[in-house]
């Protein structure tokens, strides 16, 4: 009996991952080098889409505020994640990514110097789907679901979880992520280096299910965001000092490369402007 649950089991997440894949665009395929492959599948074994290449291109992240962060290409391109109509000092970014649940985490007014604004949702209906390759960098999301203010319903694919695929690394923004991920998300989102995780626990989600995301996801670098006191981002940085090292940072920003990327799993805390503010 336990040896057909765990085909079964198996079976069913072959299955979930098989769909995912098939869902993905072709031309995302051929770019995206951090699709999952179903590690953990047993009895399955896909041919990988591309091979990364070991780059000394560093990036650079800093953290403006909330869930905005700046990720600076070496190529020179900027982006800004959960744009609100402000993005750090610096020059305008090349590209803007936009969540829909609270106001704080979009706008309807974006600069009209920005070249590129990609919004979580869409507008028409349906998922929003983005695939973007604009010089040295590539930017694709998945959609998972949000839970309107003051209703316990979910609204499907009303927000994204954003992937830039940059200096050879995969960076992930978890945007206002609401529920915990399942196979149908995880074989999309795939293999992350670095992950921007909303810590607040309660307008997302609580602490316990974010660590639990977290775990799954196994990126290398953790960046706590949407912070509203001390005791919350102490609360999370507890938790997950059960396993893995905690390092508070001294300033807002962090140059990374994949060579200098920690082996196991790091949580690292970078100062902000408005790091407790209010949603």
């Amino acid at each position: 009996m336990q040896a057909a649950r765990r085909l079964g089991a198996a079976f069913f997440r072959a299955a979930a991952i098989l769909l995912c894949l098939a869902a993905i665009p072709a031309n995302a395929a051929i770019a995206s080098r951090c699709i999952a492959m179903a590690r953990a599948t047993p009895g399955v074994q896909f041919v990988a889409l591309q091979t990364a290449q070991a780059t000394k291109e560093q990036v650079r992240i800093t953290f403006v505020g909330h869930s905005t962060f700046r990720i600076e290409s070496s190529g020179g391109l900027t982006i800004a994640t959960d744009y609100a109509g402000y993005a750090g000092s610096g020059p305008m970014p090349d590209i803007v990514t936009m969540n829909q649940a609270h106001s704080t985490h979009y706008t309807d007014y974006p600069d009209p110097a920005i070249k590129h604004v990609l919004r979580g949702w869409n507008p028409a209906g349906g998922p929003a789907q983005h695939n973007l390759t604009l010089g040295d960098v590539y930017v694709r999301n998945v959609p998972t679901d949000i839970r309107r203010w003051g209703s316990a319903l979910r609204e499907k694919d009303g927000n994204s979880i954003f992937i830039f695929e940059v200096g050879g690394m995969c960076i992930g923004h978890l945007g206002h992520l609401h529920h915990e991920l399942g196979p149908e998300h995880l074989g999309l989102i795939g293999q992350l280096d670095i992950v921007m995780v909303p810590v607040d626990g309660t307008f997302t989600m609580a602490q316990g299910n974010m660590v639990e995301v977290v775990r799954l996801l196994k990126a290398r670098l953790v960046l706590p965001m949407h912070v509203f006191g001390p005791s919350t981002l102490a609360s999370f940085l507890a938790r997950m000092g059960q396993a893995f090292e905690v390092e508070v940072g001294k300033t807002s920003t962090v140059v990374v490369s994949e060579a200098t990327l920690p082996p196991q799993t790091k949580v690292l805390v970078l100062q902000g402007a408005s790091y407790f503010g209010a949603d």
